[in-house]
């Protein structure tokens, strides 16, 4: 019995060595196999106004899906650019992890993207990535009006490049674009544009980011507007400089945000039919708006939310030409619904009110239920949906008018036909809701179809075909049609 009981002891220890070793290891196995909540969709992370998005469409990339899409014509790229998920906001991760994904060396995108053969690789600047793309088009355009009808040829030139860090914390995002056009022959105002999109993500602690944007555009206003001087040869030049500042926390299962930006907009001079000049100045104008967001989060996939934004437009000058004064006060609330199932189904939809209220009094306030979201959709692989709401209130420059409410809406549809073979459908309306002074209601309906063949990693071909279609009681249908191809040259 002695010699058992010695044999024993190490038996015991033995035993009592090994549960206490596994009652060490339970938790640590447990961690690891459930993962920290790093992200409060499972995705990358990423803000509501992401900027990578933004690159993608550009650039070709949709990282949201990993799938390459057609790099888009410049109408498409207009649409696709104000599709932006408003009002997804992500969590970040703890200290301990790596919050962006390292981009690698130029060798290791390669063979990242190897099982891709049609995706750029970049180039590698310090740590920063560089994608750029160079374009080169060559375009038809038809105008008829009534009985009336115009057509030109142009050349047009494109360029796009995305600059993203790749920083282990925080992340700076830059976006750009800029068209040029030239007509070879006919007749036509040429459109061309300029796009400078930037924002720093600060990942302030594990439940704290905040985001400082900034931008520059430039485009022609439309001869369809409003707006619009009746008879001019080239429209107004409209540049758009933006700033903001936005902060989300996560307070458990209750998400605020607060953010202001700060718009400012300038009008050149148009230039008429005997070629003297018209000057705008006085359409000049500079906004601030404040915004705050409180979101309950039923599940990491459903978020409704309520938003509330107060804004305030002050005009360069005190009174415009016609002697009205138009700076005004901007209140505005909405309720809503954030969405996200992966890469299937996200989005962000919100019904509101929102009103516009002068400083002359003999301009009657602007009141309009507001209808904005977008939302992606891809029901299977290499297919993508993406739709788009907005609803504006647009001053008028009329005297005693104050403006009008415009709502859009536009779809873009997506399929791999092959590999490299990508085809494109999109679609636009716009209703322009005027008072019964300006006119009749004004409606603007856009069709649209292309393909992308991508010939190898670095070249591919892109050719469009699209019609818009401005129809006004009292007044001359107005079409217009528009082809284009182009060769994409990209890195």
């Amino acid at each position: 019995m002695d010699r058992g009981a010695r044999l024993s002891r190490p038996s015991r220890r033995l035993a009592g060595l090994l549960l206490a070793g596994t009652m060490l290891a339970t938790p640590a196995l447990a961690q690891d196999t459930t993962g920290s909540d790093t992200t409060a969709f499972g995705q990358p992370l990423r803000t509501q106004t992401d900027a990578t998005s933004q690159t993608a469409a550009t650039t070709g990339t949709d990282t949201a899906t990993g799938t390459t899409t057609p790099a888009l014509s410049a109408d498409q790229q207009t649409a696709v650019a104000d599709e932006d998920v408003t009002g997804a906001i992500r969590r970040t991760a703890p200290d301990s992890e790596r919050l962006n994904l390292a981009e690698g060396s130029i060798d290791d995108l390669r063979r990242r993207a190897a099982d891709d053969p049609y995706e750029p690789t970049g180039i590698r600047l310090g740590t920063f990535v560089l994608k750029p793309s160079l374009t080169q088009g060559l375009g038809y355009e038809r105008n008829r009006s009534g009985n009336t009808s115009t057509s030109r040829t142009f050349s047009q030139t494109g360029i796009r490049g995305s600059l993203t860090s790749d920083w282990s914390r925080h992340q700076l995002t830059i976006d750009a674009e800029g068209i040029y056009q030239r007509n070879l022959s006919g007749t036509g105002e040429t459109e061309p544009q300029v796009r400078i999109d930037g924002d720093l993500r600060l990942d302030l602690s594990d439940d704290t980011i905040a985001n400082i944007t900034g931008g520059y555009a430039f485009e022609r206003e439309s001869s369809n507007d409003p707006n619009a001087v009746d008879g001019a040869s080239v429209q107004s030049g409209l540049q758009t400089l933006t700033g903001g500042v936005r902060v989300t926390r996560d307070f458990g299962l209750i998400r605020g945000t607060l953010g202001t930006e700060i718009q400012r907009r300038t009008y050149g001079s148009a230039t008429l039919s005997d070629g003297s000049k018209l000057d705008l100045s006085d359409r000049n104008y500079t906004e601030a708006t404040v915004t705050g967001r409180i979101g309950y989060e039923i599940s990491p996939a459903l978020i409704p939310y309520l938003e509330a934004s107060v804004g305030r437009s002050f005009y360069d000058d005190k009174a415009d030409s016609l002697g009205y004064r138009r700076s005004a006060t901007t209140l505005g609330g909405r309720a809503g619904v954030e969405v996200d199932l992966g890469e299937k189904l996200r989005g962000d939809l919100g019904i509101g009110y929102e009103q516009a209220s002068f400083d002359d009094d003999r301009l009657d306030a602007i009141r309009a239920l507001t209808v904005d979201g977008s939302v992606f959709w891809s029901p299977q692989r290499g297919t993508d949906l993406r739709l788009g709401l907005q609803t504006q209130i647009e001053p008028s420059t009329a005297g005693g008018q104050s403006g009008y409410v415009s709502y859009a809406a536009n779809a873009e549809l997506t399929h791999e036909l092959r590999d490299n073979l990508v085809a494109r459908l999109s679609a636009a309306y716009t209703w322009r809701n005027l008072p019964e002074a300006l006119g009749p209601d004004q409606n603007i309906y856009l069709v649209g179809t292309g393909l992308t063949w991508n010939i190898n990693r670095w070249l591919a071909m892109t050719g469009d075909v699209s019609y818009e279609l401005t129809r006004q009681a009292r007044a001359s249908d107005t079409g217009v049609t528009r082809a284009g191809i182009g060769l994409t040259l990209r890195r």
